[in-house]
């Protein structure tokens, strides 16, 4: 029997599509020693290697681009409304060259986080494919579009394409997916970090009071004027390098040369944007989170309903935030008790579910 191949789509719309595929691809190569992959996507290399424990062949490419945003917390719906409407105009042509592409490669299965045309392309190649996702585009386009005249032909094709996948991997948290016919339900999927918060504080050089704060907006632009913010005693924030903050209570984060589960895992809050990634691993790693609502994004409400289950966190306005109004909020987030940690459940019952595909004999 040949060395099984995964074929693997990871979208790049922000980092958390990423951070729900890595756990179970790594714990996928615990019982597939000899499993080969290939990943499509147009996130960085050197990032999926920070999260991948194999190595991988990497097509630099992306079959989906989610939704265009202004930034990290609105949706730009006119050019999303172009851009699908572009991609759909060829739809079956686009189809018929991602059937080719499969059919070359010739994965025994595709597994896609959450682009629908790669599970269209596997149907037509005859490879069998599942989808795995918090949501899917079908559901977000239908919560932006279906009242649009041109949107029914164009909601049909991203609902057979899902449809016509072996099943669909819903995770938890995650939307209800009412409008799909094959949702498998499972647990949470999370990386579990390593605790080096008195290496990361050693580095820093932190005051033995000093608490540390790590900004994270995922993979898109949002910077913050922390530099305009009023201090707050015994508080450090962790930015982005990018944001060229000179600041004494500032830091950069990328510098510590520490992967991001590690790092959320090593201080003392997290303030975010509602994001798959970022809410699982804080949840699952014990770290206290703030959170701003993103503005009609349709998949918060599961996620910061569950966020408020199983973390501790605290939500705050988009004007507290930009104003650096932060102290009292994180004074009543750290006096919370904290629930006991969930379990990443789903990173397991995916696996299992990806298995039987890659152990037949196609010999």
């Amino acid at each position: 029997m040949s060395a099984p191949h995964l074929f693997v789509d990871i979208s790049a719309h922000g980092f958390g599509h990423l951070a729900q595929t890595a756990p179970v691809l790594n714990r996928l190569l615990q019982q597939l020693p000899d499993l080969c992959i290939t990943i499509r996507s147009d996130l960085p290399t050197a990032r999926m290697q920070a999260r991948l424990v194999a190595p991988f062949q990497h097509l630099a490419d992306s079959s989906d681009f989610g939704y265009v945003m202004h930034d990290a917390m609105c949706v730009d719906l006119a050019t999303t409304a172009r851009a699908y409407r572009k991609q759909h105009a060829d739809w079956e042509a686009r189809v018929d060259r991602e059937a080719r592409l499969l059919a070359e490669l010739q994965p025994r299965l595709v597994l896609s986080d959450v682009a629908y045309l790669p599970l269209a392309g596997a149907a037509r190649a005859g490879i069998p494919a599942l989808a795995m996702c918090s949501l899917n585009w079908a559901g977000l386009f239908a919560h932006f579009f279906a009242s649009e005249p041109w949107a029914a032909p164009i909601l049909h094709q991203m609902l057979a394409a899902y449809n016509g996948a072996e099943c669909f991997l819903r995770l938890t948290p995650g939307m209800a997916m009412s409008e799909l016919s094959r949702v498998r339900r499972i647990g949470p999927v999370a990386t579990i970090g390593n605790d080096c918060r008195q290496a990361v504080r050693a580095q820093l050089r932190c005051a033995s009071d000093e608490r540390l704060v790590l900004i994270a907006f995922g993979g898109f632009s949002q910077q913050l004027p922390v530099a305009n913010w009023p201090h707050i005693a015994g508080v450090r924030w962790l930015v982005p390098q990018d944001w060229q903050v000179a600041q004494p209570n500032c830091s950069d984060f990328e510098p510590l040369d520490r992967p991001m589960t590690d790092l959320l895992c090593s201080v003392d809050a997290v303030i975010a944007k509602p994001g798959y990634g970022t809410f699982s691993e804080a949840a699952c790693n014990g770290t206290p989170l703030l959170y701003v609502r993103r503005h009609d994004w349709p998949e918060q409400d599961c996620l910061i309903d569950w966020l408020h289950q199983h973390a501790r966190c605290r939500e705050i306005s988009a004007a507290d935030l930009l104003a650096g109004r932060l102290q009292e909020a994180l004074d009543l987030l750290w006096q919370q008790t904290a629930p006991p940690l969930p379990l990443p459940s789903g990173t397991q019952e995916a696996a299992a579910a990806l298995l039987p595909w890659l152990t037949v004999d196609d010999g």
